[in-house]
């Protein structure tokens, strides 16, 4: 999952929500909300152990149609796949058809340093192995259907980022590579392992793979009036790395059958679950407050979608989004804020538009001997990108001139010359621009 970092702890402001409404109500209200701001399109379920305690669609499958999404609803849920990819692995590895500690070589000897990868390097992306999405032409690329030896060709045409094991990093490569060595081990199709092995051993009944029906959602992007078609990805490209389809009652059932063990048994899931150097296998934790979640984000074309698990409870919750306009972890947040009845208030929505050349002025490397990280701003597209040292990037949503917010953290930056104050959860920092 994309993480969201922040510079202090989560500090949210008061609820704005009527004392006599459910947490449920209050949720809906959230994602009502969203959906009418045009900041949300799609599904949400809660699932508490088998029973499905919320759920509801917002929006549209199909826009330009006036088809509204329901909960059977099927969306594309991007690298949520790799989970499904990862439990095929573990469940052959269970077979005795395979080991973690087998090697790439065997199956695809010319992919450059395949004699020192192994299957477990290539689940915990410690491969080493370039994510050939990364491609500058991917976009076009993905436009076209491809066969199996167009993406190795892709594939080997990127040169190792590292040596296998010396590290860790996100390659959609590695799943798609993981998918052919299940059709090669079974001498079926990858669609025909999950089908056989997954979606009917669990009665997934909105599970699979695109044909074009009419209970499958189209993804699009607000341009500020309407929500325009998304570009699309041929689904030949992802494989085990993003081909699959589902609904988000059926995901939460999926998510929930894995850790009850009706995939793998328990020393399997212990493997899949442990994490090392960031990454589990095919999953990831997701921690909120003091409670350690387990699972994965996914996003193509314009769909994102966040499938997690909190085993103490047995909760599962999944979000899947095919009209992007509002951050879906900010979205995560506030679902799990309120279903735990911690202090939460709505987004603001608000915007304002900023001159480029204003933007550029705010680049730079921030920092105060009393603050414990530096603050690195830059102008990309029109849009100011925040980073804090050894955190991940994210956008800044301007508010005015001088004042930028990043409201999933409560957070607000207010710059003046050659400073920059933070505002966070009742804390104020002003920070001087490095020269």
């Amino acid at each position: 999952m994309k993480k969201i970092f922040l510079f202090l702890s989560i500090s949210l402001s008061l609820n704005t929500f009527g004392q006599s409404e459910t947490r449920f109500d209050k949720i809906d209200s959230l994602l009502n909300y969203l959906s009418s701001n045009n900041k949300f399109m799609g599904s949400v379920a809660i699932r508490n152990n088998d029973e499905i305690i919320f759920e509801n669609t917002y929006g549209y499958a199909d826009v330009k149609n006036k088809i509204k999404a329901d909960n059977q609803t099927r969306y594309k849920i991007g690298s949520i796949t790799k989970t499904f990819t990862s439990v095929v692995i573990l469940q052959l590895i269970e077979e005795k058809k395979l080991t973690l500690d087998t090697k790439l070589s065997r199956f695809f000897p010319t992919i450059q340093n395949s004699e020192h990868i192994t299957i477990d390097n290539l689940l915990s992306h410690s491969s080493g192995i370039y994510s050939f999405t990364n491609d500058l032409d991917y976009p076009t690329y993905a436009k076209l259907p491809k066969t199996r030896s167009e993406l190795m060709k892709k594939i080997k045409a990127g040169k190792p980022v590292f040596e296998p094991g010396e590290k860790a990093e996100y390659s959609n490569s590695n799943y798609v590579i993981l998918g052919w060595i299940i059709e090669d081990l079974t001498k079926k199709s990858y669609a025909d392992n999950i089908n056989t092995r997954i979606i009917q051993k669990l009665g997934l009944k909105n599970t699979g793979f695109a044909t074009g029906a009419k209970n499958e959602a189209l993804s699009y992007e607000w341009d500020g009036k309407n929500w325009k078609d998304a570009s699309k990805e041929d689904m030949s490209i992802p494989g085990g790395a993003g081909a699959i389809l589902s609904s988000a009652s059926d995901l939460t059932a999926f998510i929930n059958a894995l850790f009850s063990g009706k995939l793998l048994k328990q020393p399997s899931l212990d493997t899949m679950i442990t994490i090392e150097k960031g990454y589990g296998k095919g999953i990831f934790a997701m921690p909120f407050a003091e409670r350690r979640f387990y699972g994965h984000s996914g996003g193509i074309e314009s769909f994102t979608s966040s499938l997690i698990h909190y085993p103490k409870e047995k909760l599962s919750i999944a979000l899947l989004d095919n009209g992007q306009g509002y951050d879906t972890d900010g979205i995560m947040i506030g679902i799990l804020s309120i279903y735990y009845k911690m202090p939460y208030r709505f987004p603001n929505l608000k915007t304002a538009t900023v001159d480029v050349a204003i933007l550029k002025k705010y680049e730079g490397i921030y920092s105060d001997p009393n603050f414990p990280l530096k603050i690195s701003i830059k102008e990309e597209n029109g849009v100011l990108i925040c980073q804090a040292t050894g955190q991940e990037s994210f956008p800044l949503n301007p508010l005015s001139d001088t004042k930028f917010n990043f409201d999933p953290a409560g957070l607000e930056l207010v710059f003046s010359p050659n400073a920059m104050t933070i505002l966070q959860g009742g804390h104020e920092f002003k920070l001087t621009k490095e020269k």
